[in-house]
């Protein structure tokens, strides 16, 4: 099942978040995005019949193997890109953000792996 954007988005919050604390609720990831607790709901039952996701009984988040990779790759582009921007073409830190968490979702590997090698 491939992952939308929407589905990234909430994978690279689940990382981060679970890097700031050792355990997390849906409504951490809601608060987190500014998202709305439907939205939230939606999002993370389709994150779990990805198998990107677990919930346990007590309601905290854990990204499965395939959810970590996946995870772990947007938020590598998103800092790459990042950098690029900032580095390379001068681009304001913030604006460079807000371009780079739009673009990782659609950039091709070989774009990806070339800003990646210019940045080396």
């Amino acid at each position: 099942m491939a992952i939308l954007e929407s589905g990234e988005m909430y994978l690279e919050t689940i990382l981060l978040l679970g890097r700031k604390m050792n355990t997390f609720r849906a409504i951490d990831v809601g608060n987190e995005m500014g998202f709305s607790k439907p939205s939230v709901s939606r999002g993370l039952k389709l994150l779990r019949e990805a198998e990107m996701i677990t919930v346990d009984e007590n309601g905290y988040i854990a990204l499965t193997p395939s959810g970590m990779e996946t995870a772990e790759r947007i938020y590598e582009r998103h800092q790459i890109l990042t950098e690029a921007f900032v580095r390379i073409f001068g681009i304001s830190q913030e604006t460079a953000e807000n371009d780079a968490c739009r673009i990782e979702h659609v950039i091709s590997d070989e774009s990806f792996e070339k800003i990646k090698d210019k940045l080396r």
